[in-house]
């Protein structure tokens, strides 16, 4: 017989393994598929390649570039998926569990590439902002910007989502300019070993941006500097051991972890067994169940339901998880996979018992239990099982004891708030999921909710339509949780990458602050120049180029004029006793004539580079126009983003101007920017 292939590392640029050590057995039939390689990892080599090559070639990019690549590295892998399909299924994982694992990891790489794109800027710093004036005479000034850390990125990841658990890591920190070195578990590291060749061979990642680790991590950890982060996803234990590192807290390492928790679900008592709501509820809870086999951070463990649905609620739970087919994905009709490995078959089983202990058990739990295939008596498969703690406030068990797999433990209460009691007997955790139709509850409840939890899924027929459900985390919402969820903090869009960030204030005159920001400040040193700033290409646009326009004086006949084209007779702008009457003391010019006034003051009209204005930020109207007033505007470069090349668009770059509209008495009256699209200069 073949012996199963041997399992490399990604160090320093190079493959290292090819004596075979740890047999990894596919979770279907128990045989070898994989092993794990002998040969030690200097880890030292690989922190200083990081350090040094890795970060190298990613500052040598900026956020725009770096994000580009995310979206070409995302097309590249959804590409090559049917590998990584067939790879996952020694996992135990059906097809649609590969799919939230293998094209939710592709996902997401596409979605930071969007973040990217859309919010950062051309360079490596974020002016993070805003100014705040320190000096009464205007020169001196505070803000504060967004750095890359300059060190690397060690990820240590769980078994069960071999592909989404890296690339949802990786993604913030390549766009954040961090070299990554990753840890797989073992059980299922074939299949990042898969996707890390992928993206390895497809020659788009800077060298040295990406390692891999097959094994044990050795002295890696007492390695690091403070320079460095460490991210975890797993068990809450092994977080606690690995937080405690000497090392990680003498130096004062960031540790984010994200660890597995007891999340809830709780049917409020406006739903009764004929409301749609109902069915949702059963429906979730059955799903998390069985999605991934259970074996899901984000899983529904526990299930709070009012004590008068409780049988309603287990009878229907337990009519739809007896339709769930359990064995090989690779036959027709199987809903659910096998666990990762043995090993977790065990442990799940030892908990199941540990939580039966004093409960009843409504479905599963059956020695008997036979899974469909006819190669399957080594596999890992597990029934669901459904269990019911009639004194859930009395019993520690189910707030104490996961079992990581298709189990779910049934929880009456009699009041809304004992549910949500209960909930937070989890002392922390990733998810719940509160099912409601009545806005009452959901007002009351939330807040309770969400200081226990990293994210309150709410759940009625109008969101069911669309709804991503309980147990799935979005790249642009924030993932993890306090307390046993580990306090930490994933995704959530921008927010991830700049947990990848160094923050630091900044001090100075207005002019040194636009140098250090790349973005124009108020009060700083300005370019003026004969040629229009909407008559240059963008690559001719410096940050601070400025044009102060000619005057107009505000007349009634604008205010008439600008009522009768909008529509807007707002009693301010028309009726001259009630204007007198008010805080202003006069009638006073539409705030939108005045953006209009100004725009006529500084727009270019003839055709050139400026392509479109696409939209305003920080719009603020700070003081009354009144007629006979007169206004003059200030249009500066605040901010230029070069966008890649697009196919089917010419070259171009986005521009933010600075907008400052004044009065004759040089007081600020509007303040806003203007978003731009520019084209660069022809070749």
């Amino acid at each position: 017989m073949t012996q199963a292939p041997t399992l490399q590392s990604l160090i320093a640029g190079r493959w290292i393994g090819s004596e075979a050590a740890a047999a990894l057995r596919s979770a279907v039939n128990g045989r070898p598929v994989f092993h794990t390689h002998a040969e030690s990892i200097d880890f030292a080599e690989a922190l200083d390649y990081g350090r040094k090559v890795g970060l190298a070639s990613l500052m040598a990019l900026d956020f725009q570039q770096r994000a580009a690549i995310l979206k070409a590295l995302a097309a590249h892998l959804i590409e090559h998926k049917e590998h990584l399909y067939t790879v996952s299924a020694h996992t135990g994982a059906t097809r649609s569990d590969g799919w939230i694992d293998i094209e939710g990891g592709s996902g997401t790489l596409f979605a930071y590439a969007g973040v990217g794109a859309a919010e950062l800027p051309s360079g490596n710093v974020v002016h993070e902002g805003p100014v705040i004036p320190l000096g009464k005479k205007g020169g001196f000034a505070g803000t504060h910007i967004l750095v890359p850390r300059g060190g690397v990125a060690v990820h240590i990841n769980a078994f069960n989502f071999p592909v989404w658990g890296m690339l949802e890591k990786f993604a913030p920190a390549f766009l954040a300019g961090m070299p990554c070195i990753f840890k797989p578990a073992s059980a299922t590291s074939y299949l990042t070993e898969a996707a890390v060749r992928l993206m390895h061979e497809s020659g788009l990642l800077p060298e040295g941006c990406l390692q891999l680790v097959i094994g044990g991590t050795g002295d890696l950890l007492d390695r690091l500097e403070g320079s460095d982060l460490v991210t975890f996803t797993g068990s809450a234990d092994t977080a606690a051991r690995l937080r405690a590192n000497k090392n990680l807290i003498a130096r004062s390492v960031p540790f984010n972890a994200e660890a597995d928790s007891l999340n809830a679900a709780i049917l409020a008592p406006d739903v009764s067994p004929d409301d749609e709501e109902f069915d949702l509820f059963v429906k979730e809870v059955a799903r998390e169940m069985t999605v991934k086999a259970g074996q899901k951070c984000t899983a529904i463990r526990r299930a709070i339901v009012p004590r008068r649905h409780l049988g309603a609620v287990a009878e229907r739970l337990a009519a739809r998880l007896a339709k769930t087919v359990v064995g090989d994905p690779t036959v027709e009709g199987v809903r659910m996979g096998a666990l990762a490995s043995r090993e977790q078959l065990a442990d799940v089983a030892e908990r199941v018992a540990q939580l039966a202990a004093g409960n009843e058990i409504v479905f599963g739990g059956a020695k008997d239990f036979a899974p469909v295939g006819d190669d399957v008596a080594g596999g890992a498969f597990f029934g669901p099982t459904l269990l019911l703690c009639r004194q859930a406030a009395a019993d520690a068990a189910a707030h104490d004891i996961e079992a990581f797999g298709p189990v779910s433990t049934l929880l009456p209460y009699d009041e809304i708030d004992e549910a949500v009691a209960l909930a937070a007997r989890g002392k922390g955790s990733l998810v719940s999921t509160l099912v409601t139709r009545d806005p009452a509850v959901a007002a009351r409840v939330v807040p309770a909710l969400a200081a226990w939890h990293g994210r309150v899924h709410i759940l009625e027929r109008v969101a069911a339509v669309e709804s991503t459900g309980h147990g799935s985390p979005l790249p642009l919402l924030k993932h993890g949780g306090p307390g046993r969820a580990g306090g930490g903090e994933e995704l959530g869009g921008r927010r991830a990458v700049e947990h990848y960030l160094q923050r630091a204030a900044v001090q100075g005159s207005p002019t040194l602050l636009a140098a250090v920001s790349g973005e124009y400040v108020r009060g700083a040193a300005l370019r003026e120049e004969a040629l229009h700033p909407f008559r240059k290409w963008f690559d001719e646009l410096a940050v601070g180029d400025s044009l102060l326009t000619h005057r107009r004086t505000v007349t009634e006949a604008d205010i008439v004029a600008f009522g009768g084209i909008s529509g807007d007779f707002f009693y301010m702008h028309f009726d001259e006793i009630a204007a007198r009457e008010s805080a202003f003391g006069k009638r006073i010019a539409h705030g939108y004539f005045v953006l209009s006034a100004a725009a006529g003051l500084f727009v270019s009209p003839a055709k050139g580079p400026v392509l479109a204005n696409y939209g305003l930020d920080t719009l603020r109207f700070v003081k009354p126009v009144g007629i006979g007033d007169t206004i003059q505007a200030r249009l500066t470069c605040k901010r230029k983003i070069d966008r890649p090349a697009r196919k089917g668009q010419p070259p171009q770059g986005v521009v933010a101007w600075d907008v400052q509209v004044t009065n004759q008495d040089g007081e600020l009256v509007a303040s806003y920017d203007i978003l731009t699209l520019v084209l660069k200069r022809p070749a």
